[in-house]
């Protein structure tokens, strides 16, 4: 009896049980509440089949979706101080640096790759909102002038997407200071005659907004992106007044000629082509002759709360 009892009916059982459910199989869309089966929005490039609203997406997932057939070289950048000023606040910034490492599957808040899109080749900049809210550190600042040294180098156009909450607290002026190093990288490309064209996702804000992001030759702006120095509910606490619908975001800075175009994630890659041939002054390439851009890799959603 005890055979049956501890061997026989518990393996029948686990045969008939009801299996659990996986909790990384849905994501529920920030703006609407649907619940989004993950391999369906990942086939989506991160942007919800209901609203359209555009989710943060990782920077190796934009470079496969944007690159000729997911092909690309990771440009290296300088390893800044680690800890230059010893900064300590709930965390020491050493571990807090390893918690978001660990959180956003990367090594840092920003991705230099250089490669193909369109048969044409240029150098890009991908900066990672899910790593510290994409805070403007020194390796940022590193990692936009090796860009930029990139491009000149081979005499390539380069494209930033941006995506920041702002300078990095735990670096102080050392941080605020790659604010002026990025204007001289940007400038480096502007005497050298190649195109910078910035494609500023949500959000941008905060000392980025006030420097590389917008120098750009093309302002490209993802649907809905919020794009500020400050805020809007720092500002409503300014002037107390209430500010008008949709301040700060995309299309309101499209109206108001901030921004050249706003351009959906799934038209991204063909807009930059044609952007970026018309730039150098080359022929338009033959759509059907181009290499598709690699399926993106699903990659768990950074931990807000590291």
């Amino acid at each position: 009896m005890n055979w049956i009892s501890n061997y026989v009916r518990p393996k029948i059982n686990s045969l008939f049980s009801r299996r659990d459910v996986p909790e990384n199989l849905w994501t529920k869309c920030d703006d609407c509440g649907t619940m989004l089966f993950h391999r369906e929005l990942t086939e989506n490039l991160n942007v919800c089949t209901q609203c359209n609203h555009h989710m943060h997406i990782a920077p190796v997932d934009r470079c496969l979706a944007l690159f000729d057939g997911g092909i690309f070289v990771e440009v290296p950048v300088e390893e800044p101080i680690a800890d230059p000023l010893g900064f300590k606040d709930q965390k020491k910034y050493p571990d807090r640096m390893k918690a978001a490492q660990k959180a956003a599957h990367a090594k840092e808040a920003m991705l230099v790759a250089e490669g193909e899109i369109g048969r044409t080749p240029v150098v890009v900049a991908v900066q990672d909102f899910g790593f510290m809210a994409g805070s403007m550190g020194m390796y940022v600042g590193n990692a936009i002038l090796a860009a930029a040294e990139r491009a000149v180098a081979l005499k390539r156009p380069l494209i930033l997407f941006s995506a920041a909450g702002g300078a990095r607290m735990q670096e102080g002026i050392l941080s605020l200071m790659q604010m002026p190093r990025t204007t001289v990288a940007v400038q480096m490309l502007k005497e050298a005659g190649l195109p910078y064209i910035v494609v500023l996702t949500h959000p941008t804000t905060g000392g980025v907004t006030a420097s590389y992001a917008m120098l750009g030759d093309i302002h490209i702006a993802e649907p809905n992106a919020l794009i500020c120095f400050a805020g809007p509910r720092v500002i409503e606490q300014t002037i107390r007044e209430k500010l008008p619908e949709g301040f700060q975001r995309a299309e309101y800075l499209l109206d108001h000629g901030m921004l050249d175009m706003v351009v959906a994630r799934g038209e991204m890659r063909d807009r930059l082509i044609r952007i970026v041939r018309m730039m150098l002054k080359e022929t338009p390439p033959v759509a059907g002759d181009l290499p598709k851009p690699a399926a993106p890799v699903a990659v768990p959603s950074p931990d807000a709360s590291e």
